[in-house]
């Protein structure tokens, strides 16, 4: 007998409600292909309906509540994210494909963006400006009102932490759109959200298909705030439609990230962070390592370590606990198989391919990570987002050529530097163009407490940390003429 499917339905003022539409969209294991949950596919209505809950919220329970309220409602969302860890990271690997290790990873970063934020949502402070005599000028941080939260599809819980969880601290109501590949966590945690306090309508999850209920939620005019994270066609379409409205966007979209090796590099502790770097997620990560360039004189020796721990690595199902899981889907493994046909079409040659396993379900949606080199430096797989485990490696001689070919992308998210020197290491952060820069690490600790967001391509804004927080508010100054 086939398993049973699970129903899930849109959260709305407090209530699941099924769309609108009465249509449904089949969730797809990554893993085999097979279906084992539906979800609404909503509409222009639901977001509608949604939109006017955040706004009564606004103007109701959660708008009477102080920062210390809302900080600690956030806490206690923590703690019951915390005590469902297990089955939220088991509904993430599922949903995703991703190792059950890095969903209990992700879990564990979405109850801290809210333990960040709870902490911190009552030390939002404004400050007074010396004026003329006999004035007191203020200038507040306040919410921008409802904010509109646009998640991708590779990492639901942790991106809608770190969106949700400034724009609740902040005061905000919220109405979220995840991915219809990857819905589950973020309705979950938002049925938990209710437990914990937050009231209804304060936050609304609407499913649906982007082209449908994300363009309806991008060009609300109900909205006052869209955060976005996704690709970069996509994102330059979210932030057309919201400025009809004049809505103010945070883009957080695609990235190339290299990883630069040079000779006098440890080695022994920067290959296994590059390898990891392009595995984690099956390289559908915007921060992704995707790019390593490695210093001429060291070129063959990397690249014979690096061959021997690609052909180390085991892909399969994520409940397997393997280094690298399926892709999301059926279309996202044909894209990511063109690419890569593309590449050694144009020259590239394979230096090394990570294993299958053996019992990898032949319906499942696998690509085993791949390291290439001889890839023309013009070619979209070295200048364009691949979004999948394809490392291409090129080589460099001093300092300029390596920043040359750094920025010769048209994205700017995430770098690393790998070198003993520190001179060198600080020339090369200021000179690397990139919201972050690593040196001797990557993608630190989940990077809860580090401003994230790119330059270029890579968008515009920022979320994490406390920048994050304030980018989830706007000013307004009041002038005192007391005399």
């Amino acid at each position: 007998m086939s398993e049973p499917h699970t129903e899930y339905a849109n959260l709305i003022d407090g209530r699941l409600v099924p769309a609108s539409t009465g249509l449904s969209i089949e969730v797809v294991d990554p893993a085999d292909g097979s279906v084992f949950a539906t979800l609404p596919r909503s509409a222009a209505a639901d977001v509608d309906a949604a939109v006017d809950a955040a706004r009564a919220a606004l103007h109701g329970a959660w708008g009477r509540m102080t920062a210390t309220e809302r900080g600690r409602v956030l806490t206690r969302l923590s703690a019951l994210i915390t005590e469902h860890h297990a089955e939220l990271a088991a509904l993430e690997s599922r949903d995703t494909g991703k190792p059950i290790q890095q969903a209990r990873v992700d879990i564990t970063a979405c109850a801290r963006y809210f333990e960040y934020y709870g902490g911190a949502a009552d030390k939002l402070h404004g400050e007074t400006i010396p004026y003329a005599a006999g004035s007191t000028v203020m200038v507040l941080r306040v919410p921008h009102g409802v904010t509109a939260h646009i998640i991708p599809w590779n990492y639901p819980a942790q991106i809608y932490g770190r969106s949700v969880g400034g724009a609740l601290a902040a005061g905000n109501a919220c109405v979220v759109k995840p991915a219809e590949d990857a819905c589950l966590t973020p309705l979950v945690i938002s049925a938990l959200a209710l437990q914990a306090g937050v009231p209804p309508g304060a936050l609304n999850v609407v499913c649906g298909l982007g082209s449908e209920a994300g363009a309806a939620l991008a060009a609300h005019p109900g909205i006052n705030h869209l955060s976005f994270t996704g690709s970069t066609v996509t994102g330059t379409a979210v932030a057309q439609a919201a400025a009809v409205n004049h809505v103010p966007v945070t883009l957080e979209l695609g990235g190339k990230a290299p990883q630069i090796v040079f000779a006098d590099a440890d080695l022994d502790a920067a290959l296994p962070v590059v390898v990891n770097a392009i595995v984690q997620n099956a390289g559908q990560t915007c921060s992704a390592g995707s790019r390593v360039l490695i210093e001429r004189g060291i070129h063959d020796e990397v690249l014979e370590r690096l061959a021997s721990r690609f052909k180390a690595l085991r892909t399969g199902p994520g409940a397997a606990a393997p280094d690298c899981g399926p892709l999301i889907s059926a279309r996202q493994l044909a894209r990511v198989q063109g690419k890569f046909e593309s590449a050694l079409q144009a020259g590239a040659r394979i230096v090394a391919r990570a294993q299958l396993l053996p019992d990898a379900p032949a319906t499942g949606f696998y690509f085993p990570p791949v390291l290439l080199a001889g890839l023309p430096l013009s070619h979209e797989v070295a200048q364009d987002e691949v979004f999948g485990p394809v490392l291409a490696a090129f080589s460099f001689e001093g300092e300029d050529e390596a920043v040359h070919l750094a920025n010769a992308t048209p994205y700017g998210l995430t770098a690393a530097v790998w070198t003993r020197d520190g001179g060198r290491a600080l020339r090369m952060a200021h000179r690397i163009e990139a919201g972050q820069v690593f040196i001797n690490n990557y993608g630190a600790g989940g990077g809860i407490e580090l401003p994230f967001g790119g330059m270029k391509h890579s968008g515009y804004g920022r979320e994490k940390a406390f920048e994050g927080l304030k980018s989830f508010t706007t000013l307004k100054t009041v002038a005192i003429l007391h005399g």
